[in-house]
């Protein structure tokens, strides 16, 4: 039903599965035992150990240190001995689940330190933005690390491939999961590993030319090569779902390397009677090109979002000094979601 500038959809439901025991399985029996005395598995976020320091467990609500006695290097090693590959990144998995294993390492490139982040997928997150995305146009996912943007992605990718031809360029296995046989949270959409962190703006162009995608899902946009390919891909009339690191649009509007995303910014010199028109200085900012995503999604909580539904004006909006008041949308805590409309 419509409430003046507000919108309220019926409830939906949030489905959530972490296939924790396949993480805990890979830990020091000492750190299991600890963790079962616990519980709390609901809450978990991730196992710290580092090496001459005692073992600790991140819930949503603080730390808890699980035993007293110091993490040694058997322990550390019963756990990599235990788990996938790491890569360039020191980015780890388990394969078929959507844990990631990180490693710390010293000057002889041992492994002194490990986060064991626990994987979550998520059913139901994409409602707040499912009418945008499936809209056929390009969209930016915005937030803070650990807001949600690689879950809402992850589900993003399972719907769209429903009806549409879905690549995911998956570079550290965030996306899919480790393993050749990505989790069934990304659906019917298939997934590119990439060899290394660098090459990701070029797995990108090669998903465009040789798997003929409707849409291409991109975890993590962060250089000049990416933003660069993620234009290229656009041209081409390729539907783009991404995330890049910003909490903001002005965030990325304001970074030379990403600002491309959303059309970059470019000095320009007005004559006197433009100037006088517009009532500025001579020298002012402007949009440099069509942004290459034409909607922003900023994630602000997990079940809150600010929508920028017209980028290329939100950008001039900005740049003038003028900005544009974003839609709003939430989910109370019965799920229903709100449209709050400037």
């Amino acid at each position: 039903m419509s409430t003046g500038d507000q919108t309220v959809s019926q409830s939906v439901q949030i489905e959530i599965t972490d296939d924790l025991e396949a993480l805990v399985e890979v830990l020091p029996p000492t750190i299991v035992e600890a963790l079962h005395k616990i519980g709390r598995g609901e809450d978990l976020l991730e196992i710290v150990l580092d090496l001459g320091r005692r073992p600790e467990a991140r819930y949503v609500d603080g730390e808890v240190t699980l035993t007293s006695k110091e993490v040694d290097r058997d322990e550390l090693d019963h756990v990599v001995q235990r788990i996938g590959h790491f890569g360039d990144d020191n980015r780890a998995g388990i394969e078929r689940t959507l844990h990631r294993i990180s490693a710390i390492r010293n000057r002889e490139r041992e492994v002194v330190g490990l986060t064991c982040r626990v994987g979550r997928a998520v059913y139901g997150t994409i409602d707040i933005i499912r009418d945008i995305v499936e809209s056929g146009r390009s969209v930016l996912l915005l937030g803070r690390p650990g807001v949600g943007k690689t879950t809402m992605l992850r589900e993003v990718a399972r719907v769209l491939a429903d009806k549409k031809r879905v690549v995911i360029v998956d570079t550290s296995n965030e996306i899919g999961g480790d393993g050749d046989i990505p989790h069934p949270a990304i659906g019917r959409a298939r997934r590119m590993q990439v060899p290394t962190p660098v090459l990701q703006h070029a797995v990108m162009i090669e998903a465009v030319e040789n798997h003929m995608p409707e849409t291409i899902v991109i975890d993590e946009i962060g250089n000049d090569l990416e933003a660069a390919a993620a234009r290229t891909i656009a041209e081409r009339g390729v539907q783009l779902v991404g995330t890049a690191h910003g909490n903001t649009l002005d965030n990325i509007l304001m970074n030379p390397t990403l600002a491309d995303l959303v059309g970059g910014i470019q000095t320009v010199t007005l004559s006197d009677e433009e100037a006088r028109r517009r009532g500025t200085q001579k020298s002012v900012l402007e949009r440099k090109a069509p942004p290459t995503f034409q909607v922003v999604v900023e994630i602000q909580e997990r079940d809150r979002v600010a929508v920028h539904h017209d980028v290329a004006e939100a950008v001039d909006a900005l740049l003038r000094g003028r900005p544009i008041p974003p839609e709003i949308r939430y989910r109370d805590a019965s799920g229903r979601l709100h449209i709050e409309r400037a």
